[in-house]
């Protein structure tokens, strides 16, 4: 991939064309750290925090990026562990968005 997958922009979902291949899967995993494929259909990673206030504020910074991005995860947290999973809905599985998004959310905990 030339092009740093945190400096690109999600796409409209209608415009994606099909799933990634296993081993197109596997490329863009390269690019990712501690992110997790599972089943080949999901993105997966937990995040620790200090504190429930502290992942709290990192949910919402998510939010805020996934609205802008157009490209929404799912997101479960508690006291100091915010889990997020990552996959194209209407696809019902892994894009290059989905890959996209994962190194936006790993910028956003530096």
């Amino acid at each position: 991939m030339n092009k740093k997958l945190s400096s690109m922009k999600c796409e409209a979902c209608e415009g994606l064309g099909d799933r990634l291949t296993t081993s197109k899967i596997q490329e863009n995993m390269k690019h990712l750290k501690d992110w997790l494929v599972i089943n080949n259909h999901h993105l997966e990673k937990t995040f620790k925090f200090k504190d429930f206030k502290e992942a709290l504020q990192f949910v919402n910074t998510i939010g805020v990026l996934a609205e802008k991005e157009g490209h929404h995860p799912n997101i479960d947290f508690t006291w100091g562990e915010v889990t997020v999973k990552l996959w194209t809905h209407n696809l019902h599985g892994l894009t290059l968005n989905d890959f996209i998004m994962a190194a936006k959310i790993d910028e956003l905990k530096r």
